[in-house]
């Protein structure tokens, strides 16, 4: 059987419910004496006492206190219109998150949060597009197929410079999404920095509500079964399986698995997946700054099917598209077609806050099997194929490409990828 080391969700739950309670003890002992003592009244002993309990030293605490007794006594709408506490103390708490300089670390309110756990579940309004930041800038990392991003034809690189009359330079991600969505029907226009272009490139795009259903599955050329991925979600296991075995009833050879415009989603996800062409075996590994956050998560013995495979990938594929392209090549178990993938390779795990708002942290990075670290780097394919995804199947270069090779290996012509590992 397969090693298996203590499961990753359990440990980070455990991890996370210590710094939460410790979060609640600290917040009781600070409402208890705030309203009791100012900085003036503070002795050696109580200022190392508040440097152990506050975020910030007693002297930079009562720097943010005159900031905000100023502009309560003066700005001229403040009496009549105070701004709320919350919106103070998360105003206060994403600029603290956005001081480290991660864009994948990130403060949600509660109202954010429970927006970003219905998209998950895979329905929201919008213009269907996976974003990510890069040396400041907003990129597209690929439009989700069938959606108003797509269509409009917005590509993986796509610079996102302005949203109708504001220019976004600067903005984090959480603002550059609020600003895109919206109530379904509604236009928004956006202005986008293409590569090879040399003027900005302006579309008007109608906000649709965003069905995601992120598996299509056919046979083409008479027995080569195509499975394409277009994000990570909760269901996405089941729909992958169901359409392999319903390939395999119809009678496919070999599969061709495209991943290509796939901006990640779910860990767990990527990983299901990798478990039905795996025989056991490392998918992938995890290495943070503290010990918990290192680890290893193995396939399963047994998979779904152990036919020839190949893998399509291009520079939209991120995070676990990258885990699974990574594992399947690494493992000898695909050929990995297409272009260059975007080096999204960071872990994000979402610790819970004791009013319902939640903490986005980057704790570690992704590694395949043999070792290459995704972030910042990218997936080099086996096979290099420009071109671009297109639903006319014979002008898809890359498509095309991978049904030739898949034939190859079918018939002893081409060069068969190494027998995958038996589990251990």
């Amino acid at each position: 059987m397969a090693e298996q080391k203590t499961p990753f969700r359990k440990r980070l739950r455990d991890w996370g419910g210590g710094i939460i309670i410790g979060a609640l003890a600290a917040g009781l002992i600070v409402a208890a004496g705030a309203s009791d003592m100012g900085a003036s009244d503070m002795g050696a002993s109580d200022m190392g006492e508040y440097d152990r309990i506050l975020p910030f030293d007693a002297q930079s605490m009562w720097l943010m206190k005159q900031a905000r007794a100023i502009i309560e006594t003066y700005q001229v709408d403040s009496a009549e219109k105070p701004a709320e506490e919350s919106k103070i103390l998360y105003g206060a708490i994403r600029g603290m998150v956005e001081a480290w300089g991660d864009p994948y670390t990130r403060f949600v309110d509660p109202m954010q949060l429970k927006e970003e756990e219905i998209e998950m579940e895979g329905e929201y309004g919008g213009l269907g597009i996976y974003i990510g930041q890069r040396d400041g800038k907003t990129l597209v990392i690929s439009p989700i197929e069938d959606t108003p991003a797509d269509r409009v034809g917005l590509k993986p690189q796509d610079q996102i410079v302005k949203i109708e009359d504001e220019i976004i330079l600067g903005w984090d991600s959480q603002q550059v999404v609020k600003k895109l969505r919206g109530k379904p029907g509604t236009s928004v226009t956006i202005w986008i920095r293409r590569e090879g272009e040399e003027e900005l490139l302006k579309f008007e795009i109608t906000r649709e509500n965003i069905k995601l259903k992120s598996v299509r599955s056919e046979m083409m050329d008479g027995n080569l079964g195509y499975v394409r991925i277009s994000q990570f979600k909760h269901k996405t296991g089941q729909e992958v399986r169901e359409s392999l075995l319903s390939l395999l009833k119809d009678g496919a050879r070999g599969f061709i698995l495209d991943l290509r415009n796939n901006g990640g989603g779910l860990l767990n996800s990527s990983v299901e997946i990798c478990d039905m062409f795996l025989n056991g075996g490392l998918v992938v590994g995890m290495k943070g700054r503290v010990e918990r956050a290192n680890d290893e998560i193995f396939a399963n013995p047994g998979t779904v099917t152990s036919l020839p495979m190949v893998v399509l990938i291009n520079e939209g594929s991120a995070s676990a598209s990258e885990i699974v392209a990574g594992a399947l090549t690494d493992r000898g178990r695909a050929v990995s077609i297409g272009k260059k993938t975007f080096g999204k390779g960071s872990v994000q795990t979402l610790f819970n806050l004791t009013d319902g708002s939640g903490l986005y942290v980057t704790i570690a990075r992704y590694h395949t099997p043999s070792g290459k670290i995704i972030d910042h780097v990218g997936l080099e394919p086996d096979i290099e194929v420009a071109g671009e995804v297109t639903r006319e199947t014979e002008k898809d270069e890359q498509l095309t490409r991978a049904r030739q090779e898949l034939k190859n290996i079918l018939s002893g012509k081409g060069t068969p990828v190494r027998k995958m590992p038996e589990a251990s």
